[in-house]
């Protein structure tokens, strides 16, 4: 390890440990990467901004078991960047095919306000992920967009199951408060529960 990476890795540990200091260090250092890989792949600088922000969350909960001897710390945050930009790309990937197989179920004029609801509930849900905390967002499309099981993610994330679990059930939870804020409500009555607006 050159006396460069060393520093990292020491200032990677400190970030770990609570370090403001040694956060921005790492970030200064690598946030032109991480902005530069998103916005190539995601072609949207909002979106790479997004991304720059998960992907240093979850430098700073895996840090601990960054390993150099397994590769450049540039390397590792790269795979990382790229990760997330996959995820998302698979996700948006999903809600432009969900439009484009709509499109065609167009049939007759009765379809029209269905495909409208059906729009609206898409859009809605969009934000509301958004609006969830990073972990919780991740989890619930890694669970329900990747079909990702909870103990894969808590492996590949290497944090404790219980952790994915969480993150989940309170993903879900604060899901729907969201989706009720934007006036999707659940029915009242005790058959199959069907989110309307």
């Amino acid at each position: 390890m050159s006396g460069q990476d060393d520093d990292l890795y020491k200032a990677l540990r400190a970030m770990c440990e609570g370090s403001t200091e040694a956060f921005d260090l790492i970030y200064a250092k690598f946030a032109p990467l991480v902005m530069q890989i998103a916005a190539r792949l995601l072609a949207d600088r909002m979106e790479a901004e997004d991304i720059c922000h998960d992907v240093f969350l979850e430098v700073l909960r895996r840090g601990v078991s960054y390993d150099p001897s397994r590769g450049s710390m540039t390397a590792w945050i790269a795979v990382i960047t790229r990760s997330r930009c996959l995820d998302r790309m698979r996700v948006r990937s999903r809600w432009q095919h969900t439009d484009e197989a709509e499109e065609e179920r167009i049939t007759s004029p009765e379809l029209t306000e269905e495909l409208v609801i059906h729009r609206l509930q898409q859009q809605d849900l969009h934000g509301a992920l958004e609006a969830l905390p990073s972990e919780q967002m991740q989890a619930i499309v890694s669970s329900y967009f990747s079909e990702h099981t909870q103990r894969q993610m808590s492996e590949s994330w290497n944090v404790p199951l219980g952790t994915v679990k969480s993150w989940v059930r309170y993903g879900i939870s604060n899901l729907r408060k969201q989706m009720e804020k934007r006036g999707w409500a659940r029915e009242p009555d005790n058959g199959p529960k069907e989110v309307r607006r």
